[in-house]
């Protein structure tokens, strides 16, 4: 289970039931206030919470919110579907479907607003979601080198840069798609994008980029 805790704390320990009902409460409020009007006070009488409980768990709206659409993200999961190609269409399907989300669409949306002015935020942002999202591109080239699909990879600054890439371009195509284009990302986009995508990856493999 990943760590939400914007940091450990001595005292009383955490409740794994009070931080879901915060965030999941977080999200509603979002949806219906908007990032403007949403407080903790408001966060804390919805998930039934005194107030100090979020202070003692989160420093601020812009912390609280940062986890509450990470915890969405979490959800994702890389289907084991037998080849490369069939993995990143199932895994980009479901990525489109959280950001269709309401809660995801508006929490998202909000944060990276406010990050653009608000250095803290932005490395939260990038630890939160980025930073753990990554496990899926490592994960399915992983399979796709066991079973043949991809060369193993010897340099790990090379695969390092490369698997950012990747997410680099899943996260941004698929972001600017669904919530700046407002355009459906349905199965014949995906076959689509992850035809250009695995072209890529070729290309990759017959031309590694340099140390």
């Amino acid at each position: 289970m990943h760590n939400r805790s914007p940091a450990s704390r001595t005292g009383r320990p955490r409740s794994v039931t009070a931080d879901a009902a915060i965030l999941a409460a977080t999200r509603a409020a979002l949806v219906e206030l908007g990032w403007s009007k949403l407080t903790l006070g408001d966060v804390a009488t919805r998930a039934g919470v005194a107030k100090t409980t979020l202070y003692r768990r989160w420093a601020g709206k812009n912390e609280l919110v940062v986890d509450a659409v990470a915890e969405l993200f979490d959800e994702l999961q890389l289907p084991d579907s037998g080849s490369l190609a069939a993995d990143i269409e199932g895994v980009v399907l479901q990525f489109a479907a959280i950001l269709a989300r309401p809660e995801a669409k508006s929490g998202l949306m909000a944060v990276v607003a406010e990050a653009t002015r608000d250095d803290a935020l932005r490395e939260r942002i990038r630890a939160s979601v980025v930073d753990r999202q990554k496990r899926l591109v490592v994960e399915g080239r992983s399979r796709a080198q066991e079973r043949g699909e991809l060369p193993p990879e010897t340099d790990p600054a090379a695969a390092s840069r490369t698997a950012d890439l990747i997410f680099d371009m899943v996260a941004g195509a698929v972001v600017h798609r669904t919530l700046v284009s407002g355009q459906p990302v349905d199965a014949e986009w995906v076959r689509g994008f992850t035809l250009v995508l695995l072209r890529g990856l070729a290309g990759e493999a017959a031309h590694p980029a340099a140390g």
